[in-house]
């Protein structure tokens, strides 16, 4: 493997090394005598650096594919149709870059709030699950598909279960139950598609399911998988009951990670496999006009931080396949720009909702009221992510929805546009709710130390615990302010969904 080439397995490769390093450090030592633990500061530290390097790769790998380029690996040099390829396009890093910025945002939250330090955000646990979205979004083999997804879900398994009390348990059992059953039906899906065509891997598949009913029929098994792990409606339920429930630093991670390979697939799948067939789009469009409408609609009636923005993690997935719907290279375009934007916002108002109910005890807007005097740098921190989330300018949301809104109009979809107008009046409403009933209204909650779980047991939040939160806030508003770079990848990496030739050719057999 030489220069570029040899970059697109380092995703993959260095987090994967990082979390066998920290296995082996934090393993009992031969003899016994107790378990040997590296301390948690220098954890940190190499999943830091691990993610550091992998993010920087992904960087350069982003720039290298930003003429949509394809860059193309297959593992072990074994031949085209035999090898696994992996592909690194536009789309792909992408969602590598945004993915190692979560990921580093996420540690230094788990870091600044101690979540790390009580085995409920592991650093080798996270870095395994971050070689697993990775692999996910550089595969062009559906059967490696599913094996990074599992790659990615195993650690979360650990990473929801760690806790006690009832609610996470029984959180963490519907997690796992619905998380196996769709992977059995994505392996059962798997199975039906090799039957039919005889390979699993996008380039030899590219287009054949517009002319092979039986073809589109079975990767359809493959997009109900996805759609379970992507949380789309009606197969949403079980996303506001696990997440909710979770670890805060876990949520964090889980919100802008786990769903998104799932709608990531779907896009890629649709595109190569179903050339982007019109046939069957209205399917698409309909699935997410209602997962934009449950899902703001189940927001404005939840009554705690974490629960309103699970929901509302529901409802801006329902935006982002609408893109999928529009299927134009401009519709595209403005979904992955609403993807990249949203995993950092969403991400950043779960940090508030986790600091808040960490340090006050509570994150229940009937419990909560006036927290904005005493903590000035947290209701920032909530108000310009909360505000980018509405669609509100100069920040990015704003742009993301306005783009989104223009693709639908120019596609002909008034409908889907008036719908997407609306649900923002909504999500704005909702984070107005949280604002008043946390922030803004109400009076200060008295601090109660012994008053056990769920007791107000301080009025202030450092501001150490929302100093990620801000960070991913001013790059919100950085990226409303300064969009089009980021508009202009989008476009390629649209381009490059609508017309798929590239792509195919890099990863088909020859």
């Amino acid at each position: 493997m030489t220069g570029l080439e040899a970059l697109v397995v380092a995703p993959i490769l260095v987090p994967l090394a990082a979390a066998g390093l920290l296995v082996l450090l934090t393993a009992r030592p031969p003899g016994g005598g107790g378990p040997f633990l590296l301390p948690m500061t220098a954890r940190r530290g190499v999943a830091f650096t691990a993610l550091a390097a992998s993010t920087a790769v992904s960087a350069v790998l982003l720039a290298a594919t930003a003429d949509g380029a394809v860059i193309v690996q297959r593992l072990g040099n074994w031949p085209a149709g035999i090898a696994i390829p992996l592909a690194a396009d536009a789309f792909g890093t992408i969602m590598l870059t945004v993915t190692g910025v979560l990921g580093i945002a996420c540690l230094a939250f788990a870091a600044v709030t101690g979540s790390d330090t009580d085995r409920a955000f592991l650093p080798q646990s996270l870095l395994l699950l971050l070689a697993g979205v990775h692999g996910a979004y550089l595969t062009a083999d559906l059967f490696s598909l599913f094996v990074f997804v599992e790659v990615m879900l195993v650690p979360s398994y650990v990473l929801i279960a760690t806790g006690r009390g009832p609610e996470r348990i029984a959180a963490s059992r519907l997690y796992l139950t619905v998380n196996l059953l769709a992977s059995t039906v994505f392996l059962a899906g798997l199975g039906l598609v090799y039957g039919v065509a005889g390979t699993v891997q996008l380039g030899d598949l590219a287009g054949r399911a517009v002319t092979d009913p039986a073809l589109a029929a079975t990767t359809a098994v493959i997009l109900l998988a996805l759609s379970v792990k992507a949380a789309l409606v009606p197969l949403h339920n079980w996303l506001p009951r696990a997440y909710t429930a979770a670890p805060a630093a876990v949520t964090v991670l889980f919100s802008g990670l786990l769903t998104k390979v799932g709608v990531y697939a779907l896009f890629r799948i649709y595109a190569v496999i179903y050339d982007g067939d019109p046939r069957f789009l209205p399917i698409v469009l309909v699935a997410a006009l209602l997962t934009m409408v449950v899902g703001v609609l189940g927001a404005v009636g939840a009554g705690g931080m974490r629960q309103i923005l699970t929901f509302h993690m529901v409802s801006q997935i329902g935006y982002i396949v609408l893109g999928l719907a529009i299927s134009t290279p401009a519709g595209l375009a403005a979904a992955i720009y609403f993807l990249v934007q949203y995993v950092l916002v969403k991400a950043a108002l779960l940090m508030v909702a986790g600091a808040v109910e960490q340090y006050v005890g509570t994150d229940t807007l009937s419990r909560l009221g006036g927290l904005a005097a005493r903590n000035p740098a947290t209701a920032v921190a909530f108000a310009v992510s909360a505000l980018s989330l509405a669609g509100i300018p100069p920040l990015s949301g704003f742009v993301a929805k306005l783009a989104l809104v223009l693709g639908a109009v120019d596609a002909g979809m008034v409908t889907a546009a008036l719908v997407a107008v609306g649900v923002s009046v909504f999500t704005l409403l909702s984070m107005l709710k949280i604002w008043n009933g946390a922030f803004w209204g109400g009076d200060a909650p008295e601090p109660d130390p012994g008053g056990g779980a769920g007791t107000v047991v301080a009025l202030r939040v450092p501001v150490r615990a929302v100093v990620p939160a801000l960070a991913l806030g001013a790059l919100s508003l950085l990226l409303g302010l300064w969009a089009e770079p980021l508009l202009a990848l989008s476009s390629v990496a649209g381009q490059g969904l609508a017309d798929t030739a590239a792509y195919v050719g890099a990863v088909g057999a020859p």
